[in-house]
């Protein structure tokens, strides 16, 4: 039996192999319970990520009129609509979008990311968006 520390991709193989048996005196039931967490957790990560990319970009939107672009369109398009698939195929993750912790470690995350990019330091302290009728919105910009 393959343990799960040393080769994760042979005991994830071998724990199918179980299942699909019906040998589930076999299963390695604790590990398999955080692979299971594991998955929700990378999927809010996922969004978490795109949706600080998406927020990056409206704020360099906004602060940097000069330079906005079709780039720039595009990258806020394509975030807003993988976003968007993301949310339909786990409706599950709807439920962050209205945690205000979650909210402000994705706005922490934007600011930074756009500061880096554009060298400013005058962003917001908090985000002064709506998620749901702005930021998602397709035609919307700041």
């Amino acid at each position: 039996m393959q343990t799960y520390e040393k080769d994760i991709v042979a005991w994830a193989n071998e724990q199918a192999r179980l299942l699909r048996m019906g040998r589930f005196d076999q299963l390695d039931i604790e590990h398999i319970a955080d692979e299971i967490e594991d998955v929700g957790k990378s999927e809010q990560r996922e969004l978490a990520n795109r949706m600080a990319l998406l927020l990056a970009h409206l704020l360099k939107w906004q602060f940097q009129p000069e330079r906005q672009g079709a780039s720039w369109q595009r990258t806020i398009k394509e975030q807003r609509n993988s976003i968007k698939r993301r949310l339909a195929r786990s409706p599950g993750l709807q439920s962050v979008l209205m945690d205000d912790d979650w909210k402000s470690e994705i706005w922490a995350d934007a600011v930074a990311q756009a500061a880096s990019e554009t060298g400013l330091a005058n962003f917001p302290d908090e985000c002064p968006w709506s998620f749901q009728t702005e930021i998602l919105s397709e035609t919307w910009l700041p």
